[in-house]
């Protein structure tokens, strides 16, 4: 029986998790779950499971939870806290960890999972573009096993030859091909980009996601991270990483290698899979996913991204070129930006504009400890909310005179 802890549980990707750990109760036995602020979610799922510990990173949450829970789950140890995920993550009765936990705020529990040598499912790739270059090194110093969970990610390492080690490209390999979706605008004219409203962006055509990586999707910052992404985890420079929009979301990436060969991993669009083929590497084991219909699908199609109708893209290449705490900047950005607009304080090309302007006055650097991402991350985070605040007055004064 593998110990298995979900950092992120309320979310998709931990839903998916859970619905992929209850198919195999033979094999898995789910020691913790942990969120951010959802108590309610995080309840229902610890009366399900009766874990040895639930965690949520706000105290107010966790007080909410142990109201919620009463008396009902004797058998689990509510903690609260940042800390308290890092705790879980290292627990010794827990040999592989879910994170899963959505931007910055999962960096501390990640790099506590791979410093503690444990099989590490990495979808929060935050942490691996904000922190690169730590992370791979905690991971080898610690004999931890990284496992990626993004489709695309996840895709390649299963096109890669075996004992493949992280933040090194295995020999022969020379392009990696990344594919998106386009999101729910990739067909709307530039134009037409400033009505768009939050819930529209939040409507992915092909996938079932949370709220700030749907925005994320929608702007092409999602395959920006990515694409920094890429380039830690398996050691190539950004000049070999293509990215191709293919809209039916079927190949989730492509490895080329110097003899011409392209390989190609498929399958539905379902997080299911990923996640299965993590839990069980090497070995396979049922996802729930339905099988894919190549006949049903009827055709593939591939095309250049826009960068001029989605500039977060070219943003996030030339953070990946330049390195160093660039990347750091531009998350700290965007996280920041899409919330702005998905309080609708800032139209959907102004989240592009305000990363744009952070970038610009930047950090600099190189990452030399865990303090400088910290410092570059809550500096970048000051900036844009003072930009934000300044279109948000701007919008007003114009109001104002209308």
């Amino acid at each position: 029986m593998i110990g298995v802890a979900v950092l992120g549980s309320t979310g998709s990707v931990g839903e998916s998790t859970l619905d992929v750990l209850a198919r195999h109760p033979d094999r898995f036995r789910l020691v913790a779950i942990a969120a951010n602020t959802n108590a309610a979610k995080l309840a229902q799922q610890v009366l399900a499971w009766h874990p040895a510990y639930a965690a949520l990173a706000d105290e107010r949450a966790a007080r909410e939870l142990r109201q919620l829970l009463g008396r009902a789950a004797p058998q689990t140890r509510v903690l609260a806290g940042s800390e308290a995920l890092e705790e879980i993550a290292q627990a010794a009765e827990v040999q592989c960890v879910m994170a899963a936990i959505v931007g910055a705020a999962g960096l501390r529990s990640t790099l506590a999972a791979a410093r503690a040598g444990k099989r590490l499912l990495l979808a929060n790739k935050e942490a691996l573009v904000m922190a690169g270059p730590l992370l791979i090194a905690a991971v080898k110093r610690s004999g931890a096993t990284l496992l990626p969970i993004d489709s695309e990610h996840n895709a390649i390492f299963q096109c890669l030859p075996p004992g493949v080690t992280p933040g090194v490209a295995p020999p022969g390999l020379k392009r990696l091909l990344l594919t998106a979706s386009g999101g729910p605008f990739r067909d709307l004219p530039g134009e037409a980009l400033a009505a768009v409203t939050p819930e529209a962006a939040l409507a992915h055509p092909n996938w079932v996601m949370g709220r700030k990586i749907s925005v994320d999707s929608a702007t092409l910052m999602n395959k920006g991270l990515e694409f920094i992404e890429a380039c830690l985890l398996f050691g190539v420079t950004p000049a070999q990483v293509q990215i191709l929009v293919h809209p039916q979301s079927i190949v989730h990436s492509l490895v080329e290698y110097l003899d011409g060969s392209v390989l190609a991993q498929l399958s539905a669009p379902d997080m299911r899979t990923p996640i299965a083929h993590a839990l069980a590497w090497p070995e396979r084991i049922s996802s729930g996913v339905e099988f894919l219909d190549l006949l049903k699908a009827g055709r593939l199609d591939f095309r250049a991204p826009d960068t001029t109708r989605f500039p977060c893209l070219a943003l996030a290449q030339a953070a990946a070129r330049a390195g160093g705490l660039d990347p750091v900047v531009l998350n700290a950005a965007n996280e920041v930006a899409v919330q702005a607009f998905l309080e609708r304080r800032l139209n959907f090309p102004g989240i592009a504009a305000v990363i744009e302007a952070v970038v610009q006055r930047g950090s600099g650097g190189a990452i030399g400890a865990l303090e400088d991402v910290l410092a570059a991350d809550a500096e970048s985070r000051v900036r844009a909310r003072e930009r934000i605040d300044g279109i948000t007055r701007s919008a007003a004064v114009r109001d104002a005179h209308a």
